[in-house]
């Protein structure tokens, strides 16, 4: 079989190629948002294999950031995936892959191809990631199994705040959920410009459900969500301190996946990586995520860090004689 491997570093020879995307984060449209990408490609007569990279000092990493979920490679034939894995060595004496998947076998399938390719290995749990799965029921089924201290704030709390859902993009909400994200508890967003570019981009998909609480006609809660394959993700959600004792956010919250599960059916609602402890009274279910640390022993570069680096799993395909 020939296999070609090529490297683009726009998605200009790549937007006429179709990746059928499991969820936001393997959209080629998520990856241009992003920073000095290196699409790392492999085409055969039967398929194609895409690795989004980034250049990070001396190394390639996955095309990821602080707000992605997941990184997967977009295509899964093993044969391309292993030259690209070895046509890396090229490229670079270490590779780091994360936040990784196994739910779909992608974070074995990389381990497998990068060891086969000749590199040393290391994998390590990196994150977890918090999940409902529905499994059929309806949102009173599942209310009815939540913490009874979330559910009587409900009832006591719920009338004190107006919801408001949106399934697409506001600018006057958007701006309230700015100015509630600028007041709460949570630190300066990084890259606002892209978040709201992303948000823009689900919201003309028909993906976007932004929510707003409101008490007296101003916002004190507010929340960003996208819908889409079966699967509700929770990308942001926020409060003001100072409306704290109303619990907007646990009354938006309870909306939001009332609407999930009863008006768009989701099978499954993604709390995404971090292990806060309120994700626990909302969520049944926790899945490591996983990184790769691929060091090529054959280049001198990477001799200082295979000689620091303590690591259990390192088991390389083939051993210096």
């Amino acid at each position: 079989m020939n296999i070609a491997v090529s490297y683009h570093e726009t998605l200009t020879k790549l937007q006429g190629l179709d990746w059928p995307a499991q969820g936001p984060f393997d959209r080629l449209d998520w990856f241009a948002l992003l920073d000095d990408p290196l699409y790392a490609l492999a085409e055969s007569g039967r398929g194609r294999v895409l690795l989004p990279l980034q250049r990070e000092r001396r190394q390639l990493a996955s095309l990821a950031n602080w707000f992605s979920f997941t990184w997967r490679p977009l295509g899964d034939d093993p044969a391309l995936l292993a030259a690209l894995a070895h046509d890396l060595r090229r490229q670079t004496h270490r590779v780091e892959l994360a936040p990784l998947t196994d739910e779909d076998g992608s974070a074995t399938a990389l381990e497998i191809a990068f060891r086969d390719a000749g590199w040393l290995v290391a994998r390590e749990v990196c994150d977890e990631n918090h999940v409902l799965p529905v499994a059929g029921r309806s949102f009173a089924e599942y209310w009815a199994t939540r913490p009874g201290k979330m559910r009587t704030t409900l009832k006591r709390k719920a009338r004190k705040v107006e919801i408001t859902i949106l399934t697409h993009f506001d600018e006057a909400a958007w701006v309230e959920y700015r100015a509630v994200y600028e007041s709460s508890w949570k630190p300066q967003e990084e890259r606002a410009d892209l978040l709201e570019a992303f948000a823009r981009a689900e919201g003309a998909a028909g993906r976007i459900r932004l929510g707003i609480a409101r008490a007296a006609g101003e916002p004190v809660a507010a929340q960003f969500w996208t819908v889409e394959n079966g699967t509700a993700y929770i990308h942001k959600l926020a409060h003001i301190e100072a409306a704290k004792p109303l619990s907007a956010g646990t009354t938006l919250s309870a909306a939001l996946f009332e609407h999930a599960i009863d008006i768009d059916g989701v099978e499954l609602v993604d709390f995404g990586t971090g292990s806060d402890g309120y994700k626990r009274d909302w969520m049944e279910a926790n899945r490591p995520r996983y990184r790769l640390t691929c060091l090529d022993w054959r280049n001198p570069r990477a001799w200082s860090a295979i000689a620091k680096a303590r690591f259990r799993h390192l088991a390389p395909h083939n051993r210096p004689s």
